[in-house]
Parts: structure tokens; C-alpha cells; sequence
């Protein structure tokens, strides 16, 4: 698995715009869909390596293809 180094928040939320999401929700955390998946992503910058490759994998997204939209 190509490695993922931890991204802002405010950078993970634009690359999921590029990929069809918006913001659903905006608490302690953002919720975005695209109307099939609900992605959810801490307010932490970073968001660590570990916790960022689980949501870009609950997006339907691979790593290399996150990597592009960044």
C-alpha cells in the first residue's frame, strides 16, 4: 500500500469536493457524501497517516487516485 503522509483537513475536504463529495454537515467534525458514501473527517491538522487512509477507503478511493486530487 503506498504510504500517506497526514494531510489538513481543510486539503482532504477540497480533494473530496474534486471527487464528487460535499459538505453535509459541519460539527467537530465535517460529514461529506456524495449521496452513496458518508465520509467523516476529524477537525485535526494533521489528520494523521493511519486515520486519513481509512476515509479516503470508506470514500471508494485509493490512495495513489487521493493522492492526485491533493
Amino acid at each position: 500500500m503506498p504510504k500517506l503522509s497526514g494531510v489538513k483537513h481543510q486539503r482532504a475536504v477540497k480533494a473530496f469536493q474534486k471527487a464528487g463529495f460535499w459538505i453535509a454537515r459541519e460539527v467537530k467534525h465535517i460529514t461529506m457524501t456524495n449521496g452513496e458514501r458518508i465520509i467523516t473527517i476529524p477537525r485535526a491538522n494533521p489528520v494523521d497517516a493511519f486515520t486519513m487512509a481509512g476515509i479516503v477507503k470508506d470514500a471508494g478511493l485509493t490512495i495513489d487516485e487521493f493522492k492526485k486530487l491533493l
